[in-house]
């Protein structure tokens, strides 16, 4: 019995010298951290903010870096919006709208914004992504919804840089290889937005048609030889100078892509004949709308700014031959044409000054591009070439055109231009009978600047400039305008300005303000 008694002393002796060192010190905080790495976290670390919806291009589904805002209103990065054109394809946005990519402009504000919201996240800015990963995304969208349409799959999805179930294993391969470069160039939060979209591939209508000859000129076109592209260019020039029919069947937007690269190559003959072949195209109204919305305009500013002398001179052609159609007027003048027409009307051969004052005529018919004119300081330059005797005519028609608005009539006072047209009808006896009409036209056009006019032309001895030219004028047009300048000179308006009738003097200038339209009207007639 003592025996037992003993052993089980012993025993509870020992179980309860086992307990007590398992809580030593050394053992509990082995135990606290064991604990730790079992159980999970109880707060997620900070992650960075995603960024607002505007601030994702709806294509590629990242942070743009250079954002761009087209026709319709909608902003894109400029490397998608170049893809899309290139490959002919439409995106249907999940709103249920279809952009519009005619036109093409910098968006500066969202770009700042961009900016600024990396910089307040923490997040490094983004960087423009590369043109062929672009086109390989686009060329998946491509695929991917055409093959959903023919499974008569879900016409919405998320469209993400990372891998879609949805599409075969070749397109995945190609949406991964996109993620996997801009992974590597862009912050991780660019990637957790996802966009949804519903893409709708061209349809076969909306598929242009291309003849065997426009598909071997795009072949050769596209070749990397350069013996071979000069040599099909050369082609092509002189088919589509002859040939009118030729104009319109190779004018496709595939033809227009090719020759869009080319007139920005940095081989002098292929850029030469790539312009030219762009101003034999341009010869086809039908062919205006369609080369402007292909984006040739910003190459062909390019050519005139840079470009060797026979390069300027078919790229002032081809943007004089593009400005007639009235639609282009507008879209020329905001892809910045207006100073490279100007500085190539000063300094270029002759053939350049010429085609670039028709273009500047043209585009000066639209009030937008006659106040970007006035704002870089275009006037006193033409005021500048008239006074010298250059391009006297053609310089004339555009400042009669700028004093059609109110801040080009401003401009032109302010610069000399009333004492400068009295020098040129003083004389009359060696300038020549359409120089004359035109420095009436423009006398005509400023005697709507009211009574700072009237002071100006007073000092500037207009009247009798204008009663000596009067009887030598043979256009019965331009008779009727110098009678109406005379008018307005020797009228009962003086008689109103002496006395100082200020009611009387509101009224006429209201009035005035109506007759003004309406000989503006008859201007653009």
């Amino acid at each position: 019995m003592e025996i037992q008694q003993t052993l089980k002393f012993i025993v509870h002796h020992h179980n309860r010298r086992r307990k007590e060192s398992n809580n030593t010190p050394k053992l509990k905080w082995r135990n606290i951290f064991s604990s730790l790495k079992k159980s999970p976290p109880s707060s997620k670390p900070t992650e960075t903010p995603p960024p607002p919806e505007e601030f994702i291009c709806p294509i590629s589904g990242t942070l743009m870096a250079d954002p761009v805002i087209v026709s319709s209103g909608h902003s894109f990065e400029r490397a998608s919006v170049q893809s899309c054109k290139d490959l002919n394809f439409t995106p249907q946005l999940s709103d249920g709208t279809t952009p519009d990519f005619s036109t093409v402009i910098p968006n500066l504000a969202l770009k700042s914004a961009i900016s600024k919201w990396c910089h307040a996240s923490s997040t490094l800015p983004p960087q423009s992504p590369n043109q062929s990963l672009t086109d390989n995304l686009v060329r998946t969208l491509i695929f991917s919804s055409s093959s959903s349409r023919e499974n008569n799959a879900v016409g919405e999805r998320d469209t993400t840089l990372t891998t879609n179930p949805s599409c075969s294993s070749s397109s995945s391969s190609s949406v991964e290889s996109i993620a996997t470069s801009a992974s590597s160039s862009t912050p991780p939060a660019q990637l957790t937005a996802k966009p949804s979209f519903c893409y709708s591939s061209p349809s076969s209508s909306e598929l242009e048609p291309i003849t065997p000859e426009a598909e071997e000129f795009i072949s050769k076109l596209r070749s990397n030889q350069v013996f071979v592209i000069e040599e099909s260019l050369q082609n092509l020039r002189k088919l589509t100078r002859t040939n009118q029919d030729s104009r319109i069947t190779v004018c496709t937007q595939r033809m227009l892509s090719s020759l869009r690269g080319l007139v920005a190559s940095k081989y002098k003959m292929v850029q030469v004949n790539a312009v030219a072949c762009v101003v034999n195209l341009s010869l086809e109204k039908p062919n205006k709308v369609r080369i402007v919305r292909s984006g040739l305009v910003p190459p062909l500013i390019e050519a005139l700014r840079v470009g060797s002398p026979e390069a300027q001179e078919h790229a002032s052609g081809a943007l004089f031959s593009l400005a007639l159609e009235d639609d282009n007027k507008t879209a020329i003048g905001v892809l910045g044409a207006l100073p490279p027409l100007i500085h190539a009307l000063r300094v270029g051969t002759e053939r350049t000054r010429h085609d670039s004052a028709l273009a500047l005529y043209h585009l000066s018919m639209v009030q937008s591009n006659r106040t970007k004119l006035v704002k870089i300081g275009s006037v006193p330059v033409l005021i500048g070439m008239v006074k010298s005797g250059q391009m006297t005519g053609r310089v004339l028609m555009i400042l009669g055109n700028l004093g059609c608005g109110p801040d080009g009539r401003s401009a032109m006072l302010d610069a000399g231009m009333v004492e400068c047209l009295v020098g040129l009808l003083a004389g009359s006896g060696s300038v020549h009978g359409s120089t004359q009409e035109s420095c009436v036209a423009v006398l005509y056009v400023l005697s709507h600047g009211g009574l700072r006019f009237k002071a100006v032309a007073k000092a500037a001895g207009v009247v009798e400039a204008l009663e000596k030219a009067e009887k030598g004028l043979g256009n019965q047009r331009a008779k009727e305008k110098a009678r109406r300048v005379l008018e307005i000179m020797k009228g009962k308006e003086d008689e109103e300005e002496e006395e100082v009738d200020w009611e009387e003097l509101l009224d006429s200038g209201l009035s005035s303000r109506s007759h003004d339209q309406q000989q503006d009207g008859e201007l653009a007639g």
